[in-house]
């Protein structure tokens, strides 16, 4: 049975340094090939009608790389929100960046704000996160929720499920179907943890440089071919398909 449709796809795009490794470069090289892929992705996404694509771009823990790499990182970061901004809007698709702030230069806040104020406002969006971690996703929720409790705006016993998703950082956006896992490891490493809580995993041991269009497809396909039965049984969902 066909799973519902595919709108919200995260990618943890690993493998870049073994990437440049094997081709015998640096490794920034590696990471300015993955940044390339983005384009891809995004056009594959749009033929497979997929409204979201969330990309984990830098880590809470990627800090801890050695300070050249990360200097490197934010480079990157940077030539791309300033390069591909405008195009993002003429391609239809609103850019939303997530994550902690704090650790950034006030260059990169700035192209940051400049790049989600000239992406905006379309249908389709692309999500990059940055200095972004699950568990801080979920604690940042727990202390917005706090301090409403605090000033008496909500009572501790009102918080719930669904109001606690609406202080996640990707509130608003559909739920995550589909969370991909390039590089050949087989981990989330702290990648929207609350977010996943029912999305399809999938793992492809190609490194992110090398993950095209096609191998999207690949994945994609297979998601389609899962029942997802949301705790019911697989005879419940088929009645209820059979049924519509």
């Amino acid at each position: 049975m066909k799973s519902s449709q595919l709108r919200h796809v995260g990618i943890i795009m690993d493998g870049n340094n073994r990437w440049a490794k094997r081709e015998g470069k640096q490794g920034i090289s590696g990471h300015r090939a993955g940044v390339e892929r983005i384009r891809d992705m995004l056009s594959a996404c749009r033929e497979e009608r997929i409204d979201t694509l969330t990309l984990f771009a830098f880590s809470s823990e990627n800090w801890r790389r050695p300070p050249k790499e990360v200097e490197a990182l934010m480079g990157l970061f940077y030539t791309y929100l300033k390069r591909e901004a405008k195009e993002l809007a003429k391609e239809g698709v609103s850019l939303k960046v997530i994550g902690s702030r704090a650790r950034f230069s006030p260059r990169l806040l700035d192209a940051i704000q400049e790049a989600e104020r000239i992406a905006c406002g379309t249908e389709r969006t692309l999500v990059i996160a940055a200095d972004y971690g699950g568990c801080w996703d979920i604690v940042e929720a727990a202390k917005q929720l706090a301090q409403k409790a605090v000033d008496g705006h909500i009572a501790p016993g009102d918080i719930s499920e669904s109001s606690f998703g609406e202080h996640i950082s990707t509130a608003g956006l559909p739920d995550l179907d589909l969370l991909i896992r390039t590089g050949g490891e087989y981990r989330i490493s702290n990648f929207l943890l609350w977010q996943a809580a029912y999305a399809e995993l999938y793992f492809s041991p190609l490194l992110w440089p090398e993950f095209d269009a096609s191998a999207l497809k690949v994945a994609v396909e297979d998601f389609y071919s899962r029942q997802r039965r949301f705790g019911k049984t697989g005879d419940q969902v088929d009645d209820e398909v059979a049924n519509a």
